[in-house]
């Protein structure tokens, strides 16, 4: 039968597609861990949107403090907290970043399960990150960006 190796792969991709970055975790690990536990947020501001793995009112609170807004979908159990328009257009585009997880398993072929060892694994996986960034065209949202001269209180 040989090895299967159980790996979650979490990118943090900007509005053109791009992955800004990237960490792999054991598939027995939380999907909040990385997100504290490595330097995957390192110089990432503004509005993050993930997935419903990402829900957790510690994580939100602690990147809420160091200049992240975390958007989520709300489980069926939860409130509805308050979103403003923007967060709301912005949510409907998570299908983007399914695109781009499509684009990294079909056409960079990162899902396959052939590998014999551990170094072959990790060398497809990090050799079809880098044929996505090569990729021409890459799924993106179009979002124009402008300086506002508000303060923000709270």
């Amino acid at each position: 039968m040989g090895w299967f190796y159980g790996f979650k792969l979490h990118l943090i991709c900007n509005e053109k597609g791009e992955i800004l970055n990237f960490v792999f975790t054991t598939d027995n690990i939380d999907d909040r861990e990385p997100l504290t536990a490595t330097n995957l947020l390192k110089g990432v501001m503004g509005k993050l949107v993930g997935d419903k793995g990402y829900i957790g009112e510690r994580l939100f609170n602690k990147l809420f403090f160091n200049g992240i807004n975390l958007l989520t979908k709300v489980r069926s159990n939860m409130k509805e907290r308050y979103r403003t328009l923007n967060d709301r257009i912005i949510l409907r585009k998570r299908a983007i970043i399914e695109s781009i997880n499509d684009e990294l398993k079909n056409s960079c072929q990162i899902e396959h399960s052939r590998h014999r060892s551990l170094n072959n694994f990790i060398a497809n996986l990090i050799s079809g990150i880098a044929a996505y960034c090569f990729l021409p065209k890459k799924p993106g949202i179009n979002v124009q960006f402008e300086k506002q001269a508000q303060y923000c209180l709270f």
